[in-house]
């Protein structure tokens, strides 16, 4: 397995964060990079539940998605598991801290070869999209 790690410092609540991750009308506004949109077909906000979506690129292209809950600790934990191609899970932590909240971002993929290939797409894709969460929660 091979995995991308980011954290970001944000300064709001752990509860801000969550609310951002589990309305799905404030997370398609920000979920994935820069000048992406998503249109959601399915979003069961709870373990076990689907998260059926297509990202629509700044090129015109769409990039469908399937994705299952696999834990929710309110204010504290998602995981997500990427069902389709490349597979991956996406565990995003929420600390509350004295200037609101730290989150982590960890991205683990099943094949460290694929992992590799796509490091140059996920890594500033990741950082992208803790920008949009930031730009949601802190309403600029």
């Amino acid at each position: 397995m091979s995995s991308f790690k980011t954290t970001r410092a944000i300064p709001v609540p752990p509860e801000k964060i969550f609310t951002a991750l589990s309305n799905p009308e404030k997370l398609s506004r920000w979920w994935g990079p820069a000048g992406f949109s998503n249109t959601f077909n399915q979003f069961q906000f709870r373990p076990g539940g689907k998260w059926s979506f297509v990202m629509h690129g700044p090129d015109g292209r769409n990039y469908p998605n399937e994705s299952e809950f696999i834990e929710i600790i309110p204010n504290e934990k998602v995981v997500i598991r990427h069902i389709l191609e490349p597979k991956f899970i996406l565990t995003i932590i929420i600390t509350g801290s004295a200037q609101g909240s730290i989150i982590h971002w960890i991205q683990e993929f099943e094949n460290a070869e694929v992992a590799k290939n796509i490091a140059h797409i996920v890594e500033p894709s990741n950082e992208q999209n803790l920008d949009r969460l930031t730009s949601e929660v802190c309403g600029s």
